[in-house]
């Protein structure tokens, strides 16, 4: 692994740099720092996304004939680490640019290409992604969701559940079966959809945190074309095979507050033996931090570097997706033990830290459960890199129809 950047790397990180602190500086005099969740703060994101755009900087590596930079993988890379720390970033795209439009350019037809990728690279438009359903739980492919052919048309009737963003999205693209009399796998079709079309109803899900990022999304006699199609009939699990890679791989590098914060709180707080900071369990969980931290570090590397030799990533996005969902979990759990009953808080203005570890640890099961669960993630690691038997599926060669229902 080579962790330093070449000249040519070091040279854009610097012009990345650059733009950053004069593009950040005019944002904020624009725009302010509006609460998340509110419409001034969607605003702000589409005005930064636009503005990225006309730069050169959103989807680096897309072509710039849709709107993208015409850049490198390793490119990105550099300019997403320099806009962390710009602090200047809205997640409202990273759904739509990460996975959504990436299937759309690789399977619609030209006249969709057109239509939407370069709308959706200047942040005028959002896309979400509706697989998940109520009864399907981590079994993507058993989703009950039917399209029935009706002319041209195709009529779309059921459920999906876990929706992030739906309530705020323009578009989507939706997995639907299209055909029962075949194994699970192998009856299913894509297509994007409007969101904002009478027969789609959104209910946003009220979570613990108090926040409503997820939906119920329910379509009743939707009619999508069949220009709306995304790959071909029945095609649709290797079409969201396409989509599943890119949201493990956007996923994986999602974290919370890290080992430092927790060292910052607890130079603060007693336990029932004195300093929290010099219990010995603790500071052992420390220890396992920080060493886990530089194994994702050090992981990350190997990506930058693959992408810096023009190469492949191999499955390091699945092994630290697993990890960092894992600490962040711990992490934030013993932090919130260790605040006693202010643990209990979870108002930033009132919580030590802004409720920083309130909210990570509100968020952590998610984080295990999206972009596939850890159980998964661990079977593709088994069987696709380490060659280990695959788990018995009495089910591979079962017609949808056939299959136990549980009712």
């Amino acid at each position: 692994m080579d962790f330093n950047d070449s000249p040519e790397e070091a040279a854009y990180r610097e012009k990345a740099r650059a733009w950053l602190v004069e593009a950040a500086a005019a944002h904020r005099a624009e725009h302010g720092e509006p609460k998340p969740t509110t419409p001034e703060h969607m605003a702000a994101g589409k005005a930064w996304q636009a503005r990225k755009a006309a730069a050169g900087y959103a989807c680096i590596t897309w072509p710039a004939a849709v709107g993208g930079g015409g850049g490198t993988p390793i490119q990105s890379v550099i300019f997403s680490q320099e806009e962390a720390k710009a602090g200047v970033s809205y997640g409202y795209f990273t759904i739509g640019l990460g996975m959504c439009v990436p299937t759309v350019m690789a399977f619609a037809d030209e006249a969709a290409k057109q239509r939407f990728v370069s709308p959706a690279v200047k942040g005028e438009e959002i896309w979400c992604q509706l697989f998940s359903e109520p009864a399907g739980g981590s079994d993507v492919a058993a989703l009950r969701t039917r399209a029935v052919r009706d002319g041209d048309d195709w009529i779309i009737n059921g459920q999906k559940v876990w929706t992030t963003g739906a309530h705020y999205s323009d578009y989507g693209i939706v997995l639907v079966r299209t055909d029962p009399d075949v194994p699970k796998h192998k009856g299913l079709t894509m297509f994007w959809i409007d969101m904002r079309d009478p027969a789609v109803e959104c209910r946003p899900i009220h979570q613990m945190s108090g926040g409503r990022e997820f939906n119920e999304v329910y379509f009743t006699d939707l009619r999508a074309k069949d220009s709306q199609r995304l790959g071909g009939v029945g095609d649709g699990w290797k079409v969201a095979l396409v989509t599943l890679m890119n949201e493990r791989l956007a996923v994986g590098g999602s974290a919370g507050p890290d080992y430092r914060r927790v060292m910052e709180l607890a130079r603060g707080l007693s336990g029932a033996n004195g300093p929290v900071l010099k219990d010995a369990a603790f500071r052992e969980k420390l220890a396992d931090w920080y060493v886990n931290s530089q194994g994702l570090k050090f992981t990350r590397f190997r990506t930058m570097t693959a992408l810096s030799r023009g190469q492949t990533p191999g499955p390091e996005s699945s092994i630290g997706k697993i990890i960092a969902a894992n600490q962040m979990q711990d992490l934030a759990n013993t932090a919130v033990e260790a605040q006693g009953e202010y643990g209990i808080l979870v108002d930033p203005a009132l919580a030590p830290m802004e409720a920083a570890f309130q909210q990570s640890l509100m968020w952590a099961p998610g984080l295990r459960i999206a972009g596939g669960t850890d159980e998964i993630l661990k079977n593709i690691i088994a069987e696709r890199v380490l060659g280990l038997p695959g788990d018995v599926r009495v089910d591979k060669d079962v017609a949808f129809k056939d299959m136990p229902t549980g009712r």
